[in-house]
């Protein structure tokens, strides 16, 4: 159970902080959501509590994981999947688990990927989500604005 004031991820979304904690009643039913904010974007969500387990819901890295995000982000790119339909497939599967480091392997791995050749529309559509959802993370643990975890980014992905 998370506490207003925690900062949580919500795969696919991003991270963000709960702000309250409010009994709601959807299609006829009556539950208690968390109401999550993500400093990124500003988006509000609200979230079962209910279904946090189901959702993916967990708490951010502390700074050590985020340094380990970092070490991936400066890695060589892995091996990926030649047929970029499979590799997209892949890297959205990878994205809805919400592990924080296979997302800044496929970030590294995309980004260098489209130096070399020009992504396809999807892939930039995975790569910018994937970015996103990273940045968000990374702006709550080391607690600085999201265009700074970007340069950043930039620095590090060779």
């Amino acid at each position: 159970m998370f506490n207003i004031g925690d900062k949580i991820v919500y795969p696919i979304h991003g991270a963000g902080v709960i702000e309250s904690i409010e009994e709601r009643e959807v299609l006829g039913k009556k539950n208690k959501y968390y109401i999550m904010r993500i400093p990124l974007n500003g988006m509000q969500l609200m979230i079962p509590i209910d279904n946090i387990e189901a959702l993916g819901i967990r708490g951010i890295i502390d700074k050590n994981g985020a340094d380990k995000v970092l070490e991936i982000l400066s890695e060589v790119p892995t091996q990926m999947n030649k047929v970029w339909t499979k590799r997209y497939r892949e890297n959205e599967s990878k994205i809805k688990a919400g592990n924080i480091f296979e997302i800044a392997d496929i970030v590294r791995n995309l980004i260098v990927l489209d130096r070399l050749k020009k992504l396809s529309t999807g892939e930039k559509r995975i790569l910018a989500n994937a970015k996103d959802i990273l940045i968000s993370e990374l702006m709550l643990v080391f607690d600085i604005e999201g265009k700074q975890v970007e340069q950043l980014l930039d620095e590090i992905v060779k």
